[in-house]
């Protein structure tokens, strides 16, 4: 038996478009699911053609976390958990920039995903929970891109109650990049894309990985790496290109209009 495809995958303009497609269990997790996620953020990211990835959905729910009826019964050996964090780590160390497009709310598993991405964007009305506690479960694997991200006092705050809370109080706490009404959303992911298509990939690689890297150390340690990184990047084919451009008052190459 075929199954219909959960997870579709479209490249126009380098901007490669990665779509939930379960409504019908409001894109929950289920291993049929992640597995072509991560299929798809395979293709999408090593692609030389892709220069921005955009992970949105259809139906009214962005993502409502794990496929509970697939992890009813299971052995801790079994459950679907355990594959997620690859999922995540493809979004986070992905060197080609992700933004998450939310028309509809996310819940558990579902923020997290909206966490591992760079950049994300949410309508106003958007909610959000961590509603594992009050299904006896725990936020542990979706905390790790959490923590680094979100206001300790409010995640101690949401983590602990389950309570859901609007796009608006997302930004505010740092979870999402910004909150617009519905009828912006489009256009204002499809601005961020255009930005980001203005970046060097290779430099907009580094820089991802400057800010997911932990420090090294001492404060003189951090600024020796820095300083190391920074000359690289300065002496590179795309910091030659990108210098020449600006003296010569012309659009660097490797830039998509």
């Amino acid at each position: 038996m075929t199954h219909a495809e959960l997870v579709h995958l479209e490249i126009d303009s380098g901007i490669a478009t990665i779509t939930l497609d379960s409504p019908r269990n409001r894109n929950a997790l289920s291993a049929q699911l992640r597995g072509e996620l991560r299929d798809r953020l395979t293709t999408a990211t090593g692609s030389d053609q892709v220069r921005v990835i955009v992970l949105t959905h259809t139906g009214t729910v962005f993502c409502s976390g794990m496929d509970l009826k697939e992890s009813r019964g299971a052995s801790a050996d079994s459950q679907g958990v355990n594959d997620f964090p690859d999922t995540l780590r493809l979004i986070w160390d992905s060197p080609t920039p992700v933004i998450a497009k939310l028309a509809g709310p996310a819940r558990a598993g579902g923020v997290g995903l909206v966490a591992a991405c760079d950049l994300a964007v949410a309508a106003s009305e958007v909610t959000f929970a961590f509603s594992e506690v009050r299904i006896g479960v725990v936020p542990a694997v979706i905390s790790v891109p959490l923590i680094p991200q979100v206001q300790p006092a409010a995640l101690y705050e949401l983590f602990l109650t389950g309570e859901a809370f609007d796009a608006r109080r997302a930004a505010e706490i740092g979870l999402i990049t910004k909150a617009v009404p519905a009828d912006q959303l489009d256009a204002e992911v499809l601005r961020y894309a255009a930005m980001l298509r203005l970046g060097a990939p290779g430099a907009l690689a580094a820089t991802k990985e400057l800010l997911r890297g932990p420090a090294t150390g001492t404060m003189a340690d951090d600024l020796a790496a820095m300083t190391a990184l920074s000359a690289a990047r300065f002496a590179s084919e795309e910091g030659q290109e990108g210098i020449r451009a600006f003296v010569e008052k012309r659009t660097p190459s490797w830039a998509q209009p």
